[in-house]
């Protein structure tokens, strides 16, 4: 009867989670333009959502942002780990308590408080994309950080050191010790840098350019207009998306089942 109850209830937390997304996955493949009656098969959203130049436009802008402002989070997060992990204990707690701060801050706050800063305060106009990418940057790199330290403290300490020891310089046993330990963790961080990027709506509407639109904002606006020929075409968007999402997962974890199996098979060579 537990195990009744255990697997009714997980049935009915992935059902809420998934069947809405399943339900606009379908509807993308009809020429249904609201969610209700099913109509015939059409693959025209996909066909709208990859001919139309500003759809096309804001979707490789905003992958051009993300990846952009994951890569400088991805590096600052993971210096940051570092640098937190080889610190004095009261160096390091203070380094994490103020990482905490952004991430548990919410992101209207962030948004508001980084447009206040860079365009009023320091008068950096926002056609320029530089707040909007700072802002992004900033709200990104607090979870690299979270994802990269527990690899880090799962490394042996003296690795680092030993290095040093044998003769090379601080940069090479950086680079040629700490960092091959610690990939996963920032492979893991760059992944939910990039999904963080994509998924932000409030920090961009404060800091985007006016003539400049991510998928978060883009689709909002949208909603709230009156063409339907666009609205159905970003049931096709999420779609791509969710699929985009499942193959990239699957592909980490087969990645990372792999590596374990590689590592089981050493230990098990070295045994014999």
């Amino acid at each position: 009867m537990k195990k009744i109850w255990k697997w009714g209830y997980l049935g009915l937390v992935l059902l809420f989670i998934y069947l809405p997304i399943l339900v606009l996955a379908v509807y993308s493949f009809t020429d249904s333009t609201n969610i209700g009656a099913i109509r015939s098969f059409s693959l025209h959203n996909y066909v709208t959502l990859f001919t139309t130049g500003e759809l096309r436009d804001m979707i490789v802008g905003t992958l051009l942002l993300a990846i952009g402002a994951a890569a400088a989070a991805t590096v600052l997060g993971t210096l940051g780990a570092i640098g937190a992990f080889y610190s004095k204990e009261k160096v390091s707690r203070a380094i994490s308590t103020m990482n905490q701060v952004p991430v548990v801050n919410a992101d209207v706050v962030t948004g508001f408080s980084l447009c206040i800063l860079l365009v009023v305060v320091m008068r950096i106009s926002k056609d320029t994309f530089i707040p909007l990418v700072v802002g992004h940057i900033t709200l990104c790199a607090p979870f690299v950080y979270l994802a990269v330290l527990p690899k880090i403290k799962q490394m042996d300490s003296s690795l680092y050191e030993a290095a040093l020891d044998l003769g090379a310089t601080p940069l090479k046993a950086l680079m040629q010790v700490v960092i091959p330990q610690i990939v996963p963790g920032i492979v893991s961080g760059f992944a939910l840098a990039v999904t963080l990027s994509l998924d932000d709506y409030f920090i961009a509407t404060y800091t985007k350019p006016a003539t400049f639109d991510t998928i978060s904002t883009y689709v909002v606006n949208a909603t709230k207009g009156s063409q339907t020929t666009i609205k159905t075409a970003l049931w096709a968007l999420s779609t791509v998306i969710f699929l985009v999402v499942i193959v990239v997962v699957m592909g980490m974890n087969l990645y990372q089942a792999k590596e374990a199996g590689k590592g089981t098979g050493l230990e098990k060579g070295e045994k014999k």
